[in-house]
């Protein structure tokens, strides 16, 4: 899948947000001048956010003279973005810029690492992004995370069927797969189950999608033996979710299953630590 673009207006919306009447600081104490910076890391990382960063720098008349690739790993001390141009929006942008490549990149190194260590032991399984996202930052988060190696998931409630706890309230689970069937052929249809027998009816009733939800590795693997045993398991895309974390990610990447979605690469972000510097 393609790497989603992020609209030059919410990135210019960030600077709008942190100077709503200029940096009064670098205006009150700094003499107009031309110099050079650069952004380094602080630690190992998988740069994201580099691009968006380009995009701002060049909006607002700086010149980049040198950059890294989005998705390429880096250590303590390397050089990521070099630009030049006025110290006074050279320093307006900083805190922004660190931002961005932060948490895009503090998501993208999370994301290799697990998606790394789920292939070593289940080469056919991808990792997946969720909706748990900072709202306003949907696309930069997922972005992130699909330049780790995860799936994006769902974007937003528009672009896939999702049958959830809540809908099963009202539905039962089978009839709300067959509903969604009938509604429309050019949206996937996936469904959530907290137990065996929901996931057989679900994948009887024709779902694309088996999201296996909360169960522990050991009834995820009676779910899947009783589906291959019925004919099923090859008509479904098998995702376990739920609780999920690096502690016991192994023994679910073990199962004969294709997806594991973890809310935590989006919604408990851990930044990766970079620093701007002025060249003198």
């Amino acid at each position: 899948m393609k790497l989603p673009d992020i609209p030059i207006s919410k990135l210019i919306s960030f600077v709008e947000e942190d100077s709503p009447f200029g940096d009064i600081t670098s205006e009150s104490v700094i003499d107009p001048k031309t110099c050079s910076a650069v952004i380094s890391a602080r630690q190992d990382l998988i740069l994201a956010g580099a691009l968006e960063c380009v995009q701002l720098t060049e909006w607002y008349g700086l010149s980049v003279d040198k950059v890294c690739q989005d998705g390429t790993p880096h250590g303590t001390g390397d050089e990521i973005l070099i630009m030049s141009g006025s110290i006074h929006t050279i320093l307006l942008l900083e805190r922004t810029l660190l931002n961005i490549l932060g948490r895009m990149s503090g998501i993208a190194t999370q994301t290799r690492t697990f998606q790394e260590r789920v292939t070593a032991i289940n080469p056919g399984c991808r990792i997946a992004a969720t909706r748990k996202t900072a709202p306003g930052l949907r696309l930069m988060d997922k972005k992130a995370a699909m330049i780790g190696g995860a799936d994006p998931h769902r974007f937003s409630l528009s672009d896939a069927v999702l049958i959830k706890d809540n809908h099963r309230v009202l539905v039962k689970v089978d009839e709300a797969v067959r509903r969604a069937k009938r509604a429309g052929v050019y949206h996937r249809i996936e469904a959530e189950a907290d137990t065996i027998e929901e996931a057989v009816m679900i994948a009887e009733a024709g779902a694309d999608i088996l999201l296996l939800d909360n169960m522990p590795p050991d009834q995820v693997l009676k779910t899947v033996t009783l589906l291959s045993e019925k004919g099923l398991r090859e008509l479904v895309i098998i995702e376990v979710s739920g609780g999920i974390t690096g502690d016991n990610l192994d023994a679910y990447a073990s199962l004969p299953i294709d997806r594991i979605s973890l809310g935590m690469l989006t919604h408990s972000v851990t930044n990766a630590d970079l620093s701007l510097d002025i060249m003198k």
